[in-house]
């Protein structure tokens, strides 16, 4: 069954946050995430939420979406994006 990682960023160091997408793609790449969203107009319909920037990735399953999470590759992501952004992130088991 696929999994969506869902995160919700707060950016606070663009320039940084940069840095974090280049080690986070390639992450991506290795893990064979197909990206669904990455940033892009958000137009809130219901609710008081209204996240700055919203990633959606697809992966072939929880485990697959957790072994990106926990990879090296996305270790150096998670590194360089200290105090670059805040992160709320959730996977969720789909279609």
């Amino acid at each position: 069954m696929s999994a969506y990682l869902i995160a919700d960023v707060q950016i606070t160091n663009p320039d940084q946050y940069d840095e974090y997408k280049k080690w986070s793609t390639a992450a991506m790449q290795a893990h064979g995430a197909e990206v669904c969203v990455r940033g892009g107009e958000i137009v809130p319909m219901e609710g008081d939420w209204t996240p700055q920037r919203v990633v959606l990735l697809k992966f072939g399953s929880v485990p697959a979406a957790r072994a990106f999470y926990d990879s090296p590759q996305y270790g150096k992501a998670r590194e360089a994006r200290a105090g670059a952004a805040v992160m709320r992130m959730v996977v969720v088991e789909g279609l």
